[in-house]
């Protein structure tokens, strides 16, 4: 095994970066494997495109006499792409995107055959559904699921295959994916945030989400990663002492990007630009070896699309380059974790950004209102949007170097704080000429200047307001962004709804002027969300008794933070705004928890493997060495050799406990783990191997890790820290 491991280190050390050549302009190329409103109008006739326009625009169905001309068009252009089958491109509750191609190639008879993609092959498909995550939706039986176009996320051309962005539901309808509750939440947003608006201009037809998120990655050489058996099998390290040098001095983050990094992200860019995938940022990030990428942000459901997408082509340009894409949000301990950010913001059909200040009163107002409503919708839903980001592999993250804590909390930065505790002031009822000129004048018009002087980003902080947006920062790099984009945009949607409420309620019923009405609803929601704004260190103890008394949540483990989706309130939230039925909500529930579950139990058996069959035997190995080294000394000096042998003699004893340690530890894992497995309840095997199995890893590690640094280094199996995080 350590010679798997030299084998490694000298393979990766004879790598040389790819040459990438670009030869066009990245405007020219983009979105050129793209169905496009650019490659549509080529090819499809002028109904077919209005269709589909309409469709994009307004939700309108799409006819299956019209879906044959618009399957022709899109065949046909695909096939003057090179491509040669079509698949519907999904996303189900595995976290990962899934295809079953065909090919356009169809036999007519007398050993003839024709290329064949009709409307009813474009609108519907129907895999099998049996071994996709379902939660207890369908029976094993009922095998059949069905995949359905989404006519408003393109289609485009990937390894010469023509791939349909489709949603996923069962036999009976229910959605087995992450798309399809997550445009049910977009389209919730948009009615409530146009109905709000309309407060403000009339002219207003529709809210589109916007989303921007930024993916941050580590990138291994593939020989490296091999060689771990961890990594191999769970994405991140089991064991490992951290080297020397981690990144306390600050000497990666931003620095130069090394030759072999920018090679694959040069060709990982390429790849971006031709499926119409805006990345713009690219950069070295916190950890050795961490890297980012960001995009330029879109309309959500095609932002969630794009990083799905992104995942998959981030692994397949990687073995070009003999790189391993590690996604984990922890795959090391002791240095920065990978998040996802998702930046977050509403915008009108009129060009307007809701989070942004504009230059009047009237539009600051506007600003206000989404942003305290944004605020609210989230100081009452905190435990939700909590559990939108748990995971197995984010909990890792969670309160760790630089990330943010379970705790979700908001920061808005001192100036806008005190633009709120202004505005805390406002009387109650109907206001004065002069008050009301007062505020605009003196708090609603200066607002531009204080977000264009004042707005900071909180490291600590799980949601900042960042100028003209909300970043929720705690979103893990694993994650589907359709998850945490659904649970933000229903909160918000439902807040939006109740505020309308509140605020047509005080201009009929206590005849208020429409500016008193809404000033009044947004001080009481100043007051009643004052808990959730935090401006300091979000890893500190004091902050996590603070946010004790202030009622907040710390649920710092998965199944703690999943709780909240089966409560009733929680369902009835989904169901009453038909984003989720109750089935949908529940099996969301019982496969999160499961997927949890099979998380740690996998954990579980590599780590007592790697213990048992690679780091005890080389101790054993090593101790033998220094046995045999005592037993020279004695045959040499006699009597005397514990004056040359003192050394070796504490390190064969402490070899030895180390050794003891970690075979009781992992015989009481697997103990544990027999427990757990046994238990019928979903929530009892969760916390059991929640809080029975997983606190052994760390016992196992330290003694493991313990034994790397005693033992010769020629003889250790495992990569080490050094090797894998530095090796450029």
């Amino acid at each position: 095994m350590s010679t798997l491991r030299f084998h490694a280190v000298k393979a990766s050390l004879k790598r040389k970066p790819l040459k990438i050549k670009e030869k066009k302009r990245r405007s020219e190329i983009f979105g050129s494997n793209v169905f496009n409103e650019v490659a549509m109008r080529q090819y499809l006739t002028k109904t077919a495109l209005n269709s589909v326009l309409e469709a994009i625009e307004k939700g309108t169905k799409i006819n299956r006499l019209v879906a044959d001309h618009i399957s022709t068009g899109m065949k046909e252009w695909a096939i003057s792409k090179g491509a040669t089958h079509y698949t519907h491109w999904f996303q189900p509750l595995t976290g990962a995107t899934a295809e079953k191609h065909d090919a356009f190639f169809e036999t007519i008879g007398d050993g003839l055959a024709i290329e064949k993609f009709g409307g009813n092959q474009l609108v519907q498909q129907e895999p099998d559904a049996s071994s996709f995550p379902n939660g207890g939706i369908r029976n094993t039986f009922e095998a059949r699921g069905y995949t359905a176009w989404d006519p408003t996320s393109p289609a485009f051309i990937y390894d010469k295959t023509l791939c349909i962005p489709t949603v996923f539901v069962s036999y009976t309808g229910e959605a087995l994916d992450f798309k399809t509750p997550l445009l049910r939440a977009l389209q919730v947003v948009d009615n409530a945030a146009v109905a709000v608006c309309k407060y403000f201009d009339k002219n207003v037809k529709s809210v589109r989400t916007s989303l921007g998120w930024e993916q941050e990655y580590f990138l291994i050489d593939t020989a490296l990663a091999l060689s771990r058996p961890d990594i191999l099998l769970t994405g991140r390290t089991l064991l490992g002492h951290s080297p020397a040098k981690g990144q306390q001095l600050d000497d990666h983050y931003f620095g130069t990007i090394p030759a072999r990094a920018m090679s694959y992200m040069r060709d990982l860019e390429h790849q971006c630009m031709l499926l119409g995938i805006p990345v713009k940022t690219r950069h070295n990030e916190v950890a050795p070896n961490q890297f980012e990428l960001a995009p330029i942000f879109e309309e959500a459901n095609l932002a969630v699309d794009h990083n799905s997408l992104l995942m998959d082509i981030m692994q397949k340009i990687a073995k070009r380059h003999s790189f391993t894409v590690l996604m984990h949000e922890k795959p090391f301990a002791g240095v920065n974790g990978s998040g996802k950010h998702n930046n977050w913001s509403l915008s009108t059909n009129t060009g307007v950004n809701l989070l942004s200040p504009g230059k009047t009163p009237m539009s600051n107002l506007q600003f206000l209102t989404f942003f305290i409503n944004t605020i609210k919708a989230v100081q009452t839903h905190e435990e939700l949007l909590r559990a939108a980001i748990a995971s197995a592999s984010n909990d890792h993250r969670l309160g760790a170097n630089e990330a943010p804590p379970a705790i979700i909390s908001i920061f808005i930065g001192d100036q806008l704080t005190r633009v709120l505790g202004e505005l805390e002031t406002v009387p109650k009822g109907k206001l004065s000429p002069k008050e009301i000129t007062d505020l605009k004048l003196n708090v609603v018009g200066k607002i531009p200047e204080v977000i264009l002087d004042n707005t900071d980003r909180n490291r600590t902080s799980s949601f900042a307001f960042t100028g003209n947006k909300f970043e929720f920062r705690a979103v893990g790099s694993t994650a589907n962004c359709a998850n945490p984009m659904t649970v933000l945009s229903t909160i918000v949607a439902k807040q939006l709804m109740d505020f309308k409420i509140e605020v047509d309620e005080l201009i009929d019923k206590k005849s208020m002027k429409k500016d008193d009405a809404i000033f009044n609803v947004l001080r009481e929601y100043i007051k009643t969300s004052k808990a959730i704004l935090f401006e300091g260190n979000g890893y500190s103890e004091a902050w996590e008794k603070e946010a004790k008394k202030r009622g907040l949540s710390n649920n710092k483990t998965t199944p703690e933070a999943l709780k909240i989706k089966k409560a009733k309130a929680t369902i009835e939230l989904f169901d009453s705004l038909k984003v989720m039925n109750k089935v949908e909500s529940e099996a969301r529930y019982e496969i999160e928890m499961e997927d949890y579950i099979h998380h740690v139990q996998i954990e579980s058996r590599v780590i007592g493997d790697i213990a048992r069959n690679h780091v005890v035997p080389t101790a054993v190995r090593y101790q033998n060495i220094l046995i045999e080294n005592v037993t020279g000394l004695k045959s040499i000096y006699g009597d005397r050799f514990k004056d040359f042998a003192k050394a070796q003699l504490v390190l064969i004893e402490e070899i030895s406990e180390h050794i003891e340690t970690i075979n009781s530890s992992v015989t009481k894992m697997t103990e544990a783990r027999k427990v757990c497995n046994k238990e019928t309840s979903l929530e009892k095997k969760a916390d059991g191997y929640c809080n029975k199995v997983k606190p052994l890893f760390q016992d196992i590690r330290y003694h493991c890790d313990k034994l790397e640094l005693m033992i010769d280094d020629e003889l250790w199996p495992l990569t080490k820290y050094r090797e894998l995080l530095f090796t450029k």
